[in-house]
C-alpha cells in the first residue's frame, strides 16, 4: 500500500510514475496538472499515448467494451488538443484518424486511470512505454528516489482502498441540535487522503434489535452551504433527527463528494449540468461512471463500532446491496426524503430515472 500511497501522491504533484505490468514499463502521468507529450516521449524514448475512460469514449459516441483505451499521439500536440479530447462537450472530437488508431487500454492503461481517480483527478492519462534506449535512465531516476515504479495490478485495485486497514484516529461528545447525545469518531484511510466520521447518535448499543443507519457522502455545497441544486443537507439533517426519533443509531459522514468524484469534479459536471446535461451525462462527460462511490470504507468502520445488523435509512440500492456484500444485514429500508424544489428537480429525477434511486414518491406530487 506504501507504494500506492506515494504514486498518489507524486500524480497530485504533477509527477510522472512508472508502472511496472511484468511485460513492460509505463511511464503515465496525470492530463490535469503540468502534463507534457513532448517532454514525456523525451523521457520515455516513445511515442505516448492518451488514456481514457470508456465513459468519456462513450460521451463522445465511441462504443467501448474494455474499461479504458489508449489513443497515440502526435509529438507535435498541444495541451489544448489534449484537454479537447479529454473534456470537451463535442460529440466528435475524435477524427477518423485518431480513431483508427484507438486500441484497449492494458493492465497498464487501467492501473493508469485508476490511480487518476483515486487521486480524485480527470480520469485521463499520459501513457508511455519505457524504451530500451531510456531504460538506463530510468533506472538511475527510479535508484535515485525521483521517479516511483508501482505494480500495475496494484494501482488497478487502488479504488478499492484498503480492506480491513481503516485506521480509528480520535472521538469526542459532540452534542447536536437534534440529538443532543452525539459522539464523533473519526476513522482515517492509509492514504491519508480520506477521513470519514462516525457519528454515534444517543446509545445504540443498547439496541435489541437493528440499529438505525445513514450513510451520507459529504456534499460541501449542500451540507454546509444549503446549495439548492440538491437535497443533500435537507437530507443530513432529517437523518440525525429520524434517527435520535427511532432511540438512537449511527451516522456514516463519508468523504466521497460528488458520488465519489472529488469537489473539483463536481463544480466541472455542475458547470456541464448549466449547459444543459443532466447529473449522469455530465459525469461521463468528464469520465466517470454513474457512481464512483466504494462501500467498502462503510463496511470497515461498521465493524469497528461492533455493529452487523441495521436497518438503513436511503433511497440508493446500490447502499444496500453493499453493505450486504460485505456481511452487514439490512433488515430493513427506510425512505429519506428532502424538498422537491425548481433548482433540485431535475437532478432527483435523474437519480430516479437514470441511477433506480427510490424517489417515486417525492416526485410523484411534481412530474417527472
Amino acid at each position: 500500500m506504501y507504494h500506492i500511497e506515494r504514486a498518489i501522491f507524486d500524480i497530485r504533484r504533477g509527477l510522472p510514475v512508472v508502472l511496472n505490468t511484468g511485460e513492460q514499463r509505463l511511464l503515465v502521468q496525470a492530463l490535469e496538472g503540468s502534463a507534457s507529450v513532448s517532454s514525456l516521449a523525451e523521457l520515455s524514448g516513445s511515442r505516448p499515448a492518451l488514456v481514457l475512460t470508456r465513459h468519456r469514449l462513450e460521451a463522445m459516441g465511441v462504443a467501448l467494451t474494455a474499461e479504458a483505451a489508449c489513443l497515440p499521439l502526435a509529438h507535435h500536440v498541444s495541451e489544448a488538443d489534449l484537454h479537447r479530447l479529454a473534456l470537451s462537450q463535442e460529440s466528435t472530437p475524435l477524427t477518423p484518424a485518431l480513431l483508427s488508431g484507438l486500441k484497449a487500454a492494458g493492465m497498464g492503461g487501467r492501473g493508469a486511470v485508476a490511480l487518476m481517480r483515486r487521486a480524485l483527478l480527470i480520469p485521463a492519462a499520459l501513457s508511455a512505454e519505457v524504451s530500451e534506449s531510456a531504460a538506463t535512465h530510468i533506472e538511475q531516476q527510479l535508484a535515485s528516489g525521483k521517479l516511483l515504479e508501482v505494480n500495475a495490478q496494484d494501482a488497478e485495485k487502488c479504488l478499492a482502498g484498503a480492506p480491513g486497514m481503516l485506521k480509528r484516529v480520535s472521538e469526542a461528545r459532540i452534542p447536536l441540535e437534534d440529538a443532543p447525545e452525539s459522539r464523533f469518531v473519526l476513522f482515517r484511510e492509509p492514504d491519508g487522503l480520506r477521513e470519514h466520521v462516525a457519528v454515534v447518535i444517543g446509545q445504540p448499543d443498547s439496541l435489541s434489535g437493528a440499529v438505525p443507519l445513514r450513510m451520507h457522502s459529504a456534499c460541501l455545497t449542500g451540507d454546509l452551504f444549503g446549495s439548492l441544486r440538491c437535497d443533500c443537507g435537507e437530507q443530513l439533517r432529517n437523518a440525525v433527527a429520524d434517527i435520535q426519533a427511532m432511540g438512537g443509531g449511527v451516522l456514516l459522514y463519508l468523504a466521497q463528494e460528488g458520488r465519489g468524484i472529488g469537489l473539483a469534479n463536481k463544480l466541472r459536471a455542475y458547470t456541464l449540468q448549466d449547459g444543459g446535461l443532466d447529473t449522469v451525462d455530465a459525469d461521463q462527460m468528464l469520465g466517470f461512471g454513474d457512481d464512483e462511490r466504494q462501500y467498502a470504507v462503510a463496511v470497515d468502520m461498521l465493524n469497528a463500532l461492533e455493529i452487523s445488523t441495521v436497518q438503513l435509512l436511503t433511497n440508493n440500492p446500490l447502499k444496500m446491496a453493499a453493505l450486504r456484500e460485505g456481511g452487514i444485514e439490512v433488515v430493513s429500508r427506510q425512505a429519506l426524503y428532502g424538498s422537491v424544489t425548481d433548482h433540485n428537480h431535475r437532478y432527483l429525477s435523474a437519480k430516479a430515472n437514470r441511477a433506480g434511486h427510490f424517489l417515486d414518491d417525492v416526485l410523484e406530487g411534481r412530474g417527472r
